[in-house]
């Protein structure tokens, strides 16, 4: 499996994690789940993030949902995260999913950290626990992790290390980071790969100031590869009306505490999981959230008809 790089690009899905209706990990349904991700036009995975519920996993049960996503996919790099509150998890998952074929590993920041200094030493010792050979991308997110990292703190983290190799932006409002961290590229900084996340919510503008594809989820991850595609191509137009066309139910997704239940919902219906369950604790939609959802798809179906119409396809 090629490892992720300062170069990396397209859309590495923030996969969910799929569940059988009795809570149990629904590991027979993996190939499933990659299949459709594959179809998609996905260019790579990442796994056991933030909207993958990694917290209500065992470890023994992040290690076979890994090691079976890895299996499944021998034509799309894997990324893993493997945040931990203690090293000690971080080294031997990051450990056994490398050995298993891993592209590399993602590590969000405790929420204890406040100080510049505090952050970079804390990548600097992720960086060497996780081993040198280990390919690892920053999560930026500090609306969940609370902790904000400066442009110029990035720049030192990725100096610093060399298997830092890839952002994931998720900054809010961050689209000046990415404007940043291109310009000091420009002047000589180290190459690295910007994937961006918040749903794909400023997909349009992150393309647009630099970024290399997103590293996100969303229920219809093919708008997000058809965005960066033409987006990379320069046709920024043909890109926002692509966007345009589901945005509406990509803001429906992203509402705080629903969304995964909406996209697991969707997903569901659409085949790519044999279950729309979310592991407890977690919220339940209602009939009314449903005919919502049923509603925005139906309008959305509309739009990209128009869209096809009107582009001759």
């Amino acid at each position: 499996m090629q490892k992720i790089n300062g170069r990396s690009e397209g859309v590495f899905v923030i996969s969910v994690t799929p569940f059988a209706e009795n809570g149990d990990l629904d590991l027979d349904g993996v190939e499933q789940m990659v299949d459709f991700y594959r179809s998609a036009g996905a260019s790579g995975l990442t796994i056991l993030g933030m909207m993958g519920e990694a917290p209500k996993l065992s470890q023994e049960e992040s290690t076979s949902f890994a090691t079976r996503v890895i299996k499944a996919s021998p034509d799309m790099p894997v990324v893993v995260g493997v945040s931990a509150p203690g090293f000690a998890a971080m080294r031997d998952l990051s450990a056994t999913v490398m050995d298993a074929g891993a592209a590399g590993v993602m590590i969000a920041p405790p929420s204890n950290l406040r100080s510049d200094e505090q952050i970079q030493n804390y990548y600097s010792q992720a960086a060497e626990v996780i081993g040198t050979e280990t390919p690892f991308v920053v999560q930026d997110f500090p609306l969940v992790t609370n902790v904000v990292i400066s442009s110029s703190v990035l720049l030192r983290i990725f100096a610093d290390n060399a298997n830092a190799v890839m952002l994931k932006h998720e900054d809010w409002p961050g689209l000046s980071k990415i404007s940043a961290l291109r310009a000091a590229e420009a002047e000589g900084a180290k190459r690295i790969s910007i994937l961006t996340g918040n749903g794909g919510l400023f997909l349009t503008e992150e393309m647009e100031r630099g970024a290399d594809g997103a590293m996100t989820g969303f229920a219809y991850p093919e708008m997000m590869v058809g965005v960066t595609r033409l987006a990379k191509a320069g046709e920024h137009d043909r890109a926002r009306d692509l966007f345009d066309a589901y945005l509406p139910l990509a803001r429906y997704e992203q509402q705080p505490g629903l969304g995964l239940a909406i996209r697991k919902h969707i997903l569901n219906q659409r085949g790519a999981i044999r279950s729309a369950r979310l592991r407890s604790p977690g919220p339940k939609l209602t009939q009314q959230d449903f005919g919502e959802i049923e509603t925005l798809i139906a309008r959305q179906t509309k739009r990209l008809s128009m869209l096809e119409l009107n582009e001759g396809v």
